[in-house]
């Protein structure tokens, strides 16, 4: 391995737009793993740039930390991930991330729905909840969740 294949932490920060102290929030779940020089400081690895892109992506795709860490389980560590690396973790995720998207589009036809009503209620929609039906199976966004 060569020298310029290992980023000091700020150099990391500044690649990926991460603060200094997420990165060392993500070694400390393991997520990411420093090499130390002599003098004790932290050094990543180029594939490490990677890595913490894939978790921001992961993170505004709504997958919990949990998730995105089984997920980055799966990836090499001391070697930057390759596409077939890459096409394993999609596919691990892919099914959850449909599974958002079913959600979130049967949330927006509901919603299209119940304005283009114009009784804005749920006691007395006709249409959606005939008899205030899911009122009986408990309190809250029965529907939609």
């Amino acid at each position: 391995m060569k020298a310029n294949d290992l980023l000091p932490i700020g150099e990391l920060a500044r690649r990926t737009g991460l603060s200094v102290s997420a990165i060392r929030f993500y070694e400390e779940r393991g997520l990411v793993e420093a090499l130390r020089t002599s003098g004790n400081q932290r050094r990543f690895l180029r594939g490490d740039i990677r890595r913490l892109s894939f978790i921001l992506i992961a993170q505004r795709l709504g997958l919990s930390l949990a998730e995105i860490e089984e997920a980055l389980a799966g990836l090499p560590q001391g070697r930057t991930p390759n596409a077939a690396d890459w096409k394993r973790i999609s596919g691990s995720i892919r099914k959850r991330i449909e599974d958002q998207i079913a959600s979130l589009e049967k949330m927006r036809d509901s919603l299209d729905g119940c304005i283009g009503c114009g009784c804005l209620s749920l006691k007395k929609c006709a249409l959606y909840n005939a008899d205030d039906k899911w009122g009986e199976s408990g309190t809250g966004p029965r529907v939609l969740r």
